[in-house]
């Protein structure tokens, strides 16, 4: 039997984005074999993460803005969300694969997290292709994925910069997001919205619970070290609003929220 981190690895190398999702979804409980060599020291294969020939990938630059006024910008504020929660099963995976050393419950919850973005990938790309288009029909950015390079050997930064500010922020995006498509008419859409925030709320805050752990483990000081990591890996500076009901359900504290935007 597989342990969970060869598992995660072997998910994150498939390259299409369904199979993926799919198979996170189905992957059964399974136990961390602690004592097996295997399990302890994976050394990382050549592409990863798996990813499909489409979409096109650009730089967050090169990406343009469309109204959702239209059939077609709503598809692409859709498919948008869509490689957002694609890149997130990545993540979820990588971070269960990747960094060893943790305690069982470190990766239980990591594989929880990619099982609930598997089913808000699956939840955007049906509703995306109810407007007859599908994954892959629009370009897409890298930008989640450029910070897990960056910290893929620094796991402190990994779950300061990832699950705390980049995923957060999605936290704070969310209620614009879903009065837009509400606007429009898509109750649909909003809907789905409305189940990716209540889970990305827990996901953040499996994000602070595990930064905490190994800030207290290693003395550290949360708000000053974040501060330090921010600055190290060139993590984008927050801006406003902020959704602060939902970052205190995560677990920030009111320390952590009164430097937001400064």
């Amino acid at each position: 039997m597989l342990c969970l981190r060869q598992q995660a690895l072997e998910l994150i190398l498939m390259p299409d984005a369904d199979a993926k999702a799919a198979a996170v979804r189905a992957l059964p409980p399974v136990l961390l074999i602690d004592n097996d060599a295997r399990c302890l020291h994976l050394a990382e294969p050549a592409g990863v993460p798996g990813r499909p020939a489409r979409p096109e990938l650009r730089h967050p630059s090169e990406m343009k803005n469309r109204a959702v006024g239209s059939i077609e910008g709503r598809a692409a504020l859709l498919h948008a969300l869509a490689h957002i929660e694609s890149n997130a099963i990545d993540l979820a995976l990588d971070i269960v694969w990747r960094f060893e050393g943790m305690p069982e419950a470190f990766y239980l919850d990591w594989l929880q997290v990619a099982r609930e973005e598997a089913l808000h990938f699956e939840l955007l790309h049906a509703h995306l292709r109810e407007l007859g288009f599908a994954y892959g029909d629009f370009p897409a950015h890298t930008g989640l994925w450029d910070m897990a390079e960056k910290t893929s050997g620094d796991l402190l930064a990994r779950l300061a910069l990832v699950p705390r500010t980049l995923e957060a922020r999605g936290l704070d995006a969310s209620p614009a997001v879903r009065n837009k498509l509400i606007s429009v008419g898509d109750k649909r859409g909003g809907e789905i919205i409305d189940i990716i925030l209540r889970d990305e709320i827990g996901h953040v805050a499996v994000g602070n619970r595990w930064y905490r752990h190994l800030c207290l483990q290693e003395a550290l000081d949360p708000v000053h070290t974040y501060a330090a990591l921010a600055l190290r890996y060139g993590a984008p500076t927050l801006k406003g609003p902020f959704n602060l009901e939902a970052r205190r359900a995560a677990g920030f504290d009111e320390a952590e929220l009164a430097l937001l935007g400064r």
